[in-house]
């Protein structure tokens, strides 16, 4: 063999190449972790981001490789064989991404990989080298070209290996991704400056592609920089802001987070006192019901209602009820035993549960509450409030068997002291039940009422927050009762839902209530939505689908006009087969409301697939609404959550010009209650506007 035309290389360019060869495989390397990260479609998007810039980067080192070759003769390289081998670096490139994304890499799988991905870097090489079309053709020395693709292949195999690992350690995260773009780095380069070395130039070789219309090493150089800058800063740049964007996205999920942790505190709580709720005193009597039947003890359960507390409130005001009964609370909380709990239900009614040895020993807990509670309290600068208690006990096992039944004898002994007299204790007895015979009354009456029309609506207004506009109205249905007058839904709901009845009496109110829409329509009024309230038992019937289509289609109303609300508790009831409802409701063109929202006991990220349209915040959150409050800062979090998922924002309850201004300021969509409106009786007749017209809805 001739001695053949004598190489050298310029050294600057030789470190240059190293470090383009590291940082277009550092580049790929971030992508990884978005790939396994991302959606389907996106992770097909960043494989061929990070693929193009690897790719990319691995073709300009190895023309920068070129560049800095120095031989006694012009060169050039083909524009055609020039443009495929960088083909066949991005599609190496492809390979070895597409490969460490995989849920699961054995070691068969990297070792092909390494294969694939070397003879790809090794075919980039050389058919880089054919881009000069030397005449002769360049000889390769057997050795140092084995050596060359060896050297590819393990470095590779390296990297893969290195790349595969750094993706589950997010610890080290950094460190490992910079040591496999510098394993990647060597690899590329020692392959290239072997093959180099592979090269010999025969004596008297020319370059074909100087000699036609190849690149000039001016014009290559101009091309890699141009390319691999683009393409490199590209890549680096969207990766930099890909990680600024997951970052703001976990801060957003830390802070979803905390808002679900105090929301769930307070599905489990009462808001006024901090007392765990009736959801929570239930779950708390089935596990002291389960340790007393492996223990063989004995606990009591102690229902307290407070006598003339609604005089407190009418003499000294509702915030002074709202004092007296956080002071209630810390007494009772004071008064348990380890093992022990006291509950709030609502209202003036509190439950204690605690472990007694039998009848005596919960009377004597009974006695000393009420002398407790009778003591005078100083509240809110007034010194001469005070209250009297009635108490009923029931004991586990004699008294009831089920949570249930427990608090509902201690109730019925509780009612039996409220009417001989009150501030005083009963112990259950059976007979004390026999109240139920006046709840078969009213069941008898409340067949009766929908039979003979006795059921009425109310509706009551939502408004929009920026403009004051209508947004819509709520139907609320009340029962017109011939002896005992106007009768309020809490105390019939619950005993239709008992009974049975509450599936026909849905039906009216959702019937009647796409009736008075229609009637406003043709009275001229614009009521944009009209609301109703779905029960649980409605939502498990298999009629509710068909209700709503045959009013809607009835009455004319088009989709997005009726909105269906169910409270946040219930759609976590079976929520798949409720999420199938909801699916067929929305397809029938209704709007769903998921009302009492943080009041319930659910997960986030599932009310994020469910088919909502609004969220409305429970009146108790807008009743303690302060700026700077925990309420407040809970309710921020609902109608930036609400926003995140592109839904209305209801606050309810809205009793307060402060209340308006401050939920407007945070971003609620629609504001409900007393300020607003009051619910209002409507006119059957729709040609007599005039109860229309006093809700301000006639053009």
């Amino acid at each position: 063999m001739d001695k053949g035309l004598v190489a050298t290389y310029v050294p600057e360019l030789v470190v240059t190449s190293f470090f383009v060869a590291a940082l277009a495989s550092y580049a790929a390397l971030k992508t990884t972790g978005r790939v396994r990260a991302s959606d389907p479609v996106a992770r097909r998007w960043w494989l061929a981001g990070g693929a193009l810039a690897m790719g990319i980067g691995v073709w300009s080192m190895h023309f920068i490789g070129m560049l800095a070759l120095r031989l006694p003769i012009r060169l050039g390289y083909d524009i055609g064989i020039t443009f495929l081998s960088l083909v066949l670096a991005v599609a190496a490139s492809g390979y070895a991404l597409w490969l460490v994304t995989r849920d699961h890499v054995g070691r068969a799988r990297l070792f092909s990989g390494a294969v694939v991905m070397g003879m790809g870097i090794a075919a980039m090489h050389y058919v880089g080298m054919a881009a000069m079309r030397m005449s002769p053709d360049i000889v390769y020395r057997p050795g140092w070209f084995i050596a060359s693709v060896l050297i590819a292949i393990a470095a590779a195999g390296g990297a893969l290996a290195i790349a595969y690992r750094l993706r589950d350690d997010v610890h080290h995260e950094r460190l490992h991704r910079a040591l496999a773009a510098g394993v990647m780095g060597v690899a590329i380069v020692g392959m290239h400056y072997t093959g180099m070395a592979a090269a010999h130039f025969p004596d008297g070789s020319m370059c074909g592609a100087a000699l036609r219309d190849g690149f000039s090493p001016d014009s290559l150089a101009w091309l890699v920089v141009v390319v691999n800058a683009a393409v490199l800063g590209t890549a680096i740049g969207a990766s930099v802001l890909d990680r600024l964007l997951h970052d703001r996205t976990a801060r957003l999920s830390a802070s979803l987070r905390q808002a679900n942790q105090q929301l769930t505190h307070l599905a489990l709580h009462d808001a006024l006192t901090g007392l765990p709720n009736r959801l929570q005193l239930v779950d708390y009597l089935q596990q002291l019901i389960a340790q007393a039947q492996r223990d063989g003890r004995r606990f009591a359960v102690l229902f307290i209602d407070l006598d003339g507390f609604k005089g407190v409130n009418d003499s000294f005001g509702h915030h002074v009820g709202d004092a007296l009964l956080v002071r209630v609370a810390s007494t009772l909380r004071q008064m348990i035993a380890p093992g022990d709990t006291v509950a709030r239900l609502g209202g003036d009614e509190f439950v204690m549960a605690a472990a007694v040895g039998g009848a005596n020993e919960a009377t004597v807990l009974g006695q000393r509450l009420l002398a407790r509670l009778g003591e005078t309290m100083k509240l809110e600068d007034h010194d001469d409030v005070r209250v009297s208690a009635s108490i009923g006990i029931a004991l586990y096992p004699g008294d009831g068997q089920d949570p249930d039944a427990l608090v509902a004898h201690a109730d019925a002994a509780m009612y039996c002291i409220k009417e001989s007299g009150r501030n005083g204790m009963a112990l259950y007895e059976p007979s004390m039940s026999e109240g139920a015979q006046g709840q078969l009354q009213m069941t008898y009456d409340l067949r009766r009422a929908l039979e003979r029309g006795q059921l009425v609506l109310y509706y009551q207004p939502q408004i929009r927050a920026l403009d004051n506009g209508l947004a819509g109205m709520e139907a609320l249905v009340r029962w017109q009762h011939p002896r005992l007058g106007l009768v309020m839904p809490d105390r019939f709901i619950t005993l239709a839902e008992r009974v049975g009845l509450i599936v026909e009496l849905g039906a009216w109110v959702l019937d009647e209530a796409c009736r008075q829409w229609a009637a406003w329509q043709r009275a001229g009024a614009r009521v944009p939505t009209v609301s109703v309230n779905l029960s649980a038992a409605q939502v498990r019937s298999e009629q509710l689908v068909a209700q709503v289509r045959n009013a809607m289609r009835r009455h004319g109303l088009p989709p997005g006009v009726l909105t269906l609300e169910i409270t946040e508790s219930m759609a976590m009831v079976e929520p798949e087969r409720t999420a199938g409802v909801l699916e067929r409701l929305a397809e029938a063109g209704a709007r769903i409301s998921v009302d009492d929202f943080g009041t319930g006991y659910s997960s986030l990220s599932y009310l994020a697939h469910l088919p909502v349209h609004e969220l409305k915040i429970d009146r108790q959150f807008v009743r303690q609404l302060v700026p700077g409050s925990r309420h407040a800062a809970i309710v921020q979090s609902v109608v930036h959550l609400g926003r995140q998922l592109g839904l209305d924002v209801v606050a309810e309850g809205v009793e307060t010009p402060e209340q308006k201004q401050l939920l407007a300021g945070m971003g609620c969509t629609r504001l409900q209650g007393y300020l607003i409106s009051p619910p209002r009786p409507v006119e059957e007749q729709p040609e007599r506007a005039a109860t229309v017209a006093a809700y301000g809805l006639l053009g």
